[in-house]
């Protein structure tokens, strides 16, 4: 895409700094408000026939629901890339927008945004917000335009002030044109001050084309992805927005034209509210008790959810590691959200009964600011503290699992942020959690064990273990990815698939059989010496191998969400694993194949290569990986060294081994 001086609208009125990060900001504030009316209409999608649809019509409407989920996400996308041009420019993050209903006149365009039910008005509205450059597109016939829209634009005074354009694409054509020119008049360097420094990228938020802007050709870069998603490319391809949209609507209307009593969405009401609104029409509140509780608590995990977003962004120093894990927090927060706002489209709108269903009012009250940086993890979590417990008080009815554990667990990451990062007022460089090893450790110069010696094998809590005089073994099959190494490298030891006992710890020497053990890549097997030797301690070196057509074989001190701390773990990367996040061999039954061996990617040096080592599993996403890790080839090259990385685990990524949002395209789940 080239940019181009339209002749209907003017885009020579930016002359400095102070107007173009105004146009970014306004245009931040759209693409989130977008976002919002779009995950609104995705939450009053039916889930079952038992809603008075047909299983062909709710094939349908799972299909649908896909292609506007991957919409939202590349509108996440989208803001996130202006986020990084504003910072680019020397400027803060914008996560601000307006109330809806958003009319006219608030953005240009004549842009009008609702939150509304999916139905054939708002979908049609949809194909007209993305439709393409010079497209001849209706929009929904609920969405009226008023005759006398005008936007003033002021080219005499030296404060920033409103622009105009007839549509997305002219706003972002008139963004680089404007980069350009004052790029020729300044110079790259003055204009792009901010560069690179405290953006976010792929490796924080799992969102493909997010990358920094550091100069003019990353910015254009930066703008040539967001319309060619669709909005506004004269030249859309089959997987825009527009064409989504497009297909989405044609399907529907034959649905409907087949049966016109087909209704895909829930009867939620069009622009809900908890309170009572100043000067905004067309907005309906709600009074039904148990609805004013949920919508109240989706909001709250929204602000907060923007505001974890906000602080990552930040424009002050911070290091990478925290960016990257408030990214990570801030994904899990938008699946909170999501389940809360979809139990909201159930719940009546009026205390008094009637068909109209509530849903969420993304109500922002006041603004996103920062927080003090060194005491900003421990605010946020005292916050998720409070929601979690807003949840648990819910009544038994309230179908919202998993929602109360992943405010408590954002609680939980946030104060360890605090404990490691927030230390006396100063932001310091990462300092190593206090490690826990995977079993207990004995000093070297302990004493012998008792020469009790209890030969055999016993099961407790699904987990095999056995004991000589010098060394315990345990073995838990429901990591085992089944290597073989064991059965392989200590035959006597590893009597596989035979009656009764089958470890037998006291047939080999310990140092041997010690060897054997920590060549176990899933970490099914571990052990602890009896006979005052050195235990199993964290690697030096965190590594992440590569397996050919399987998963990574991580060695570390790993701190896997919601599993106890261990040193070795083989997490799946096919997607079709029964055990996530472990491998449990899919990959070879359902033929996955994607290379263990990859180009290097240009990386510095890690100052620390061990430490902690956090992995984060995200809900129907990639595992978030932060801290030092060196990711290896399957034949042992280095690939990237890094302290966070989204390392994909649906098996469709063109970037393998990391993520590029292809989880959200093919309709990856996966709560583990």
């Amino acid at each position: 895409m080239d940019a181009i001086e339209f002749e209907d609208f003017n885009v020579d009125f930016i002359r400095d700094r102070e107007e173009i990060v105004f146009l970014l900001q306004e245009a931040a504030a759209f693409e989130h408000s977008v976002m919002c009316s779009y995950l609104y209409t995705l939450l009053t999608l039916k889930r079952s026939t038992e809603e008075g649809i047909t299983a062909v019509e709710l094939e349908a409407i799972n299909r649908w629901r896909r292609e506007i989920q991957i919409v939202a996400v590349q509108e996440m996308l989208h803001l996130s890339l202006v986020n990084n041009l504003l910072i680019a420019l020397g400027a803060s993050p914008n996560f601000n927008r307006p109330d809806f209903p958003v009319e006219i006149g608030r953005f240009p365009a004549d842009y009008e945004f609702h939150l509304s039910p999916f139905n054939t008005s708002t979908i049609q509205h949809f194909v007209y917000v993305e439709r393409p450059l010079g497209a001849d597109v209706v929009d929904g016939a609920k969405f009226t335009k008023k005759p006398a829209y005008f936007r003033e634009i002021r080219t005499d005074l030296l404060s920033p002030t409103h622009s105009d354009y007839p549509s997305q694409g002219h706003l972002y054509n008139s963004i680089l044109f404007n980069l350009k020119q004052l790029s020729a008049r300044f110079g790259e360097e003055t204009i792009f001050a901010g560069r690179g420094h405290h953006q976010i990228t792929a490796e924080d938020f799992p969102l493909g084309e997010l990358n920094p802007v550091t100069d003019l050709a990353s910015a254009r870069a930066a703008i040539l992805s967001i319309v060619t998603h669709g909005e506004g490319a004269p030249d859309y391809a089959a997987d825009s927005h527009y064409a989504r949209f497009a297909n989405v609507a044609a399907e529907f209307r034959q649905l409907k034209a087949a049966r016109p009593a087909f209704e895909a969405g829930r009867p939620a009401a069009t622009n809900p509210v908890l309170t009572a609104p100043i000067r905004r029409k067309g907005a309906t509140v709600i009074t039904h008790p148990l609805a004013m509780r949920v919508v109240d608590i989706g909001n709250c995990i929204y602000a907060l959810m923007c505001k974890v977003l906000a602080q990552a962004y930040g424009p002050q120093q911070q290091p990478r590691a925290l960016k990257t894990a408030l990214a990570g927090i801030g994904t899990g927060l938008m699946h909170a959200m999501s389940s809360v706002g979809e139990l909201a489209t159930t719940l009546p709108l009026k205390a008094s009964g009637g068909r109209l269903r509530a849903g969420l009012t993304f109500e922002l009250q006041g603004v996103l600011g920062l927080h003090v940086q060194t005491c900003v993890a421990r605010l946020l979590a005292e916050r998720a503290g409070e929601i979690a417990a807003a949840v648990r008080a819910l009544p038994s009815d309230c179908a919202l699992p998993g929602v109360a554990e992943q405010l408590e667990r954002a609680t939980r990451d946030l104060l360890a942020l605090h404990a490691q990062y927030e230390n006396n007022g100063a932001i310091v460089a990462a300092r190593p959690m206090p490690a826990t090893a995977a079993v207990p450790v004995v000093p070297e110069s302990t004493a012998r064990a008792p020469a009790e010696t209890r030969v055999g094998t016993t099961a407790a809590h699904g987990v095999h273990s056995a004991t000589s005089q010098d060394l315990a073994i345990a073995f838990e099959p429901r990591v085992c990815m089944h290597a073989r190494h064991c059965v392989l490298g200590a035959a006597d030891v590893f009597q596989a698939n035979r009656e009764g006992a089958w470890l037998r710890p006291e047939r080999a020497r310990v140092e041997d059989l010690v060897g054997v053990i920590k060549r176990c890549p899933s970490g099914a097997l571990t052990y602890q010496r009896r006979d005052g030797g050195p235990q199993e301690a964290a690697p030096a070196i965190n590594t992440a191998r590569i397996l050919e057509n399987g998963p990574y074989a991580v060695s570390a001190d790993l701190r896997i969400e919601g599993q106890e701390p261990r040193l070795r773990a083989t997490l799946c990367r096919c997607g079709h694993s029964k055990n996530k996040p472990f491998c449990d061999g899919a990959h070879a039954t359902v033929g996955f194949i994607a290379t263990g061996e990859l180009a290097f990617v240009e990386s510095a040096l890690l100052e620390e290569r061990g430490g902690p080592l956090r992995v984060n599993p995200l809900t129907h996403g990639p595992l978030q990986v932060s801290g030092n890790l060196e990711i290896i080839s399957a034949g042992g090259k280095t690939v990237k060294r890094t302290q966070s990385a989204a390392l994909c685990r649906c098996g469709a990524s063109a970037k393998k081994p990391f993520c590029d949002g292809s989880h959200a395209k093919i309709g990856f789940r996966s709560d583990q």
